[in-house]
């Protein structure tokens, strides 16, 4: 992280290595007297939860300006997903036959990326959950290519360690669900949903809520594979009932292919609108 300074005080880092080489006394010693910006224990308490919240959107936001990341192109899906090479070793036959898609997915970040080397390399940079499966596959596209590629991991109960496809310097770590999925969707110019579990369904629908509701610009939002969907979707019963309008099943298409999705992008009807109301209400 590079560090401007016009200021004529001394800066942090100074005072942090000043403080440490302070004589030790019952003083020096006491939790009260660290620096409260270098004290770990007093940054995790209860009460200073909003400051870490304002420290997690900050830290990637920074880092991401300064790399020059303008756009990203992000990938949704499933960690369960294995690799072609790999699907005989899957838990069950439907989940092996679901590899398909690590290598749809895989074939469209390299294509995504080896048009945004073309203009310049800073715009629809592939933006992945950071884990394995379908954002593994993301990664490793990129990396294909010769590009760059965003992990937004996240600190779970089970070990989860970044794939080794991300590049190292955009490789994030959040402690906050909410904060990961503003940094998601904040420079998305197209949103790709892969067959996936929970954590995908949740961010396929917070992702299409705050479209529908012109929280979000609209952006191509592609499904890969469309049976797996429509199974475990019945959207136009959704529509049927009135708990969404026919309208909104327009916000999604499905796509089965990386070049079906490259096409789809290229011609979506109606990306970087804001809806101004909700249809139906």
């Amino acid at each position: 992280m590079k560090e401007d300074r016009s200021s004529p005080f001394r800066d942090a880092h100074t005072d942090i290595k000043t403080a440490h080489g302070v004589p030790e006394t019952e003083q020096t010693r006491s939790p009260a007297y660290r620096l409260a910006f270098a004290d770990n224990e007093f940054l995790c308490r209860d009460e200073l939860r909003p400051v870490r919240l304002q420290l997690e959107l900050l830290k990637p936001q920074m880092l991401l300006d300064e790399y020059g990341v303008e756009s990203t192109v992000v990938l949704f899906g499933g960690a369960r997903i294995p690799a072609p090479d790999k699907a005989a070793a899957a838990s069950n036959r439907n989940l092996a036959d679901l590899s398909r898609y690590y290598e749809e997915a895989r074939r469209f970040s390299y294509l995504v990326t080896q048009a945004s080397l073309e203009s310049g390399g800073h715009r629809n940079i592939i933006t992945t959950g950071g884990g394995p499966g379908v954002m593994e596959a993301g990664n490793r596209g990129a990396r294909e290519a010769g590009g760059i590629s965003i992990g937004l991991n996240i600190v779970l109960p089970h070990e989860q360690a970044p794939n080794e496809y991300v590049t190292p310097d955009l490789c994030f770590n959040f402690h906050y669900f909410a904060i990961r999925k503003m940094h998601f969707l904040m420079r998305a110019n197209a949103v790709c949903v892969f067959p996936g579990g929970f954590g995908t369904l949740d961010e396929m629908f917070e992702s299409l809520t705050l479209i529908q509701t012109g929280r979000m610009k609209r952006v191509p939002f592609l499904l890969f594979g469309k049976a797996f969907w429509q199974r475990i979707i019945n959207w136009d019963a959704l529509a049927e009932a009135g708990t969404i309008s026919a309208e909104d099943l327009s916000l999604f298409q499905y796509v089965e292919t990386a070049d079906e999705a490259i096409a789809a992008m290229a011609n979506w009807e109606g990306a970087g609108e804001k809806r101004a109301a909700i249809p139906g209400r």
